[in-house]
């Protein structure tokens, strides 16, 4: 497991606003966070390389993209070895309607969250991934309403970091 980051006030105050708008320029984030531009910029390469920002992107909407009926897949393993696990991560990586894949611990081995179409373009998805790899079960959940999405992370209180 990762150690958490050392990070300062200003360093919560960068992430903050990044994890706002990470199409903000070095100079918009350093006006934003009361920083130089120069010091702003040096502080957000250092967070890039110690790996506290992993990348910037933009984030898309699944309605207007077609592709907003989400599932949850709960997948149960049908054996525990490394071979088998590594043909489930490579059949589970090559569907790209899969956007989030995680080893759980519990009655769920594995917990899948997809984007389709409708209920019958997951029928394709369903079947290709039991096509791939052989599962003891696949149990699937559609949600009805999405109540919170956010790619936002808690950050500690600036306040406390100094």
């Amino acid at each position: 497991m990762k150690r958490p980051a050392d990070l300062d006030a200003a360093d919560i105050r960068i992430l903050a606003v990044l994890q706002d708008d990470g199409s903000l320029s070095v100079a918009a984030v350093a006006e934003r966070v009361n920083l130089s531009t120069n010091a702003c910029w040096r502080r957000i390469k250092r967070l890039e390389d110690e790996g506290v920002i992993k990348r910037r992107v933009a984030l898309l909407d699944a309605e207007a993209l077609g592709v907003g009926v989400t599932v949850f897949v709960s997948v149960r393993a049908a054996e525990h070895s490394e071979a088998w696990a590594a043909q489930f991560s490579a059949a589970v990586d090559a569907i790209p309607e899969v956007v989030e894949f995680y080893r759980m611990s519990g009655e769920t081995d594995y917990l899948l969250k997809v984007q389709v179409a409708s209920i019958a373009a997951y029928d394709g998805v369903y079947k290709r991934l039991v096509s791939k790899v052989r599962l003891t079960d696949v149990s699937s959940a559609f949600a009805m309403q999405e109540l919170k999405h956010t790619t936002a992370l808690p950050l500690p209180d600036p306040k406390s970091a100094d």
